[in-house]
């Protein structure tokens, strides 16, 4: 059995050059090489097969029947080497039927949504879309294993493999039924905010979070009446009580319009925080991928929050 780590691959690519020319010299030039070095690499070859291979006959150098016989395996050999290394046929987002999954939750989706399916309509009608919850303890593993193509929520010390770019800034907001008596001139004091029950959206099954650790900064404690695992259970919760909830900014569109509710600025200097898109280094350079990346950061850059 022929030792294949043994074989110079530009062998091959000789052979195929003088199957097709019957000439050492346009052999020779068809390949950018010198004759001495066409000739040289015809004797390897001669070698290699144990056979002449080509034989000179007036001006042709003709073709053995070893030659007749391996030069289609070896043409479809260096062909297949050919697609493999060449670029891969570009992603063509108005043709294709791929089907893209991504992690984010309930409340991001519901403001991207709307957007991305307009461009879906109009730059890839035939792509399909599937929606998963994000977990953060779960979130890497469903990117590396290829189960989503990206995750969309908010992250912090990634592997280095999981790569992430920033979508959009967003900040809490105070939101409370409309003539909720915590309200005085569209303001909530910091008294009146820790005297009412508040609501909190957690995924941690706990009743504490970034605004409990401000508050106790200051010596204060609010009560949390209500934990929910979904964002939009809690607008009609707050709508039919005297519940007081922080939401992220990019809710209260949705809330206003739909429910009896009203916004106010926290009387707490809370940290704003990027939302953020994760997707694996492996399908980087992935050109359905980056269509799908740059789609989406396109209809962040037109969301207003």
């Amino acid at each position: 059995m022929i030792n294949l780590g043994a074989i110079d691959l530009n062998l091959l690519v000789a052979f195929e050059a003088l199957y097709a020319s019957k000439s050492v010299t346009v052999a020779a030039q068809s390949l950018h090489v010198g004759q001495p070095a066409m000739s040289a690499s015809l004797g390897r070859l001669r070698s290699l097969f144990g056979d002449d291979l080509f034989v000179r006959v007036g001006r042709e150098m003709r073709p053995t029947a070893k030659a007749n016989a391996i030069a289609p395996q070896v043409t479809a050999a260096l062909d297949t080497i050919r697609v493999t290394l060449a670029d891969p046929q570009a992603f063509t987002p108005l043709s294709s039927q791929r089907v893209f999954t991504l992690a984010t939750s309930d409340y991001f989706a519901s403001l991207i949504l709307p957007k991305m399916l307009s461009a879906f309509k109009q730059q890839a009608p035939y792509i399909d879309l599937r929606l998963t919850t994000v977990e953060k303890e779960s979130f890497v593993e469903l990117i590396e294993g290829e189960i989503v193509d990206l995750a969309l929520g908010t992250f912090a010390n990634l592997p280095s493999h999981i790569l992430d770019e920033n979508l959009l800034i967003e900040r809490f907001l105070g939101v409370c039924r409309l003539n909720h008596p915590a309200l005085e001139n569209g303001k909530v004091s910091l008294e009146q905010f820790v005297a009412f029950p508040h609501a909190l959206f957690t995924l941690r099954r706990d009743a504490s979070g970034i605004i409990d650790q401000l508050l106790a900064e200051q010596g204060l404690q609010r009560r949390v009446a209500l934990t929910v695992p979904y964002w939009f259970a809690l607008p009609t919760a707050i709508a039919a009580s005297d519940l007081i909830a922080a939401i992220p900014s990019c809710l209260e569109q949705h809330f206003l319009q739909y429910y009896p509710l009203q916004v106010f600025e926290l009387p707490l200097e809370v940290p704003h925080w990027a939302i953020s898109m994760a997707w694996s280094k492996l399908s980087n350079r992935d050109s359905a991928n980056l269509w799908l990346r740059q789609t989406i950061q396109a209809v962040c850059q037109a969301i207003e929050i």
